[in-house]
């Protein structure tokens, strides 16, 4: 497999404008791993430790949701009654023509049967 290339990139400032501007250019960079090492399935732990092995992989489990947790970028204040507003004025409206058109078919139904 070829060795896969890396770019870098290098602000060049030109004389006559006084402006930068950016090059780049490619080099080699580490060789990627081979698809067998990157689809190799590792050890289950459950096997090998039993009850322990049971407990370090919830452990991880909490561990990864706590990271994942840290990583989310949670809305502000304003943007929150923003969107709990439009969820609001959503149902409202939704609810208004489920009303509408069981009146409108009820009516129908006892016209036609009435």
């Amino acid at each position: 497999m070829a060795a896969k290339k890396k770019l870098t990139i290098k602000p060049i400032e030109r004389s006559e404008t006084g402006s930068k501007i950016t090059r780049i250019k490619a080099i080699d960079a580490v060789p990627v791993k081979k698809h067998e090492e990157l689809m190799a399935v590792p050890d289950d732990p459950t096997k090998k430790r039993g009850f322990l092995g049971v407990l370090r992989s919830i452990g991880g489990y909490f561990k990864g949701a706590w990271v994942e947790l840290k990583q989310v970028r949670w809305p502000t204040r304003r943007a929150t009654w923003g969107l709990t507003v439009a969820v609001v004025l959503f149902t409202l409206f939704f609810v208004g023509m489920i009303i509408l058109l069981d009146a409108v078919f009820k009516s129908l139904f006892e016209l036609i049967l009435g």
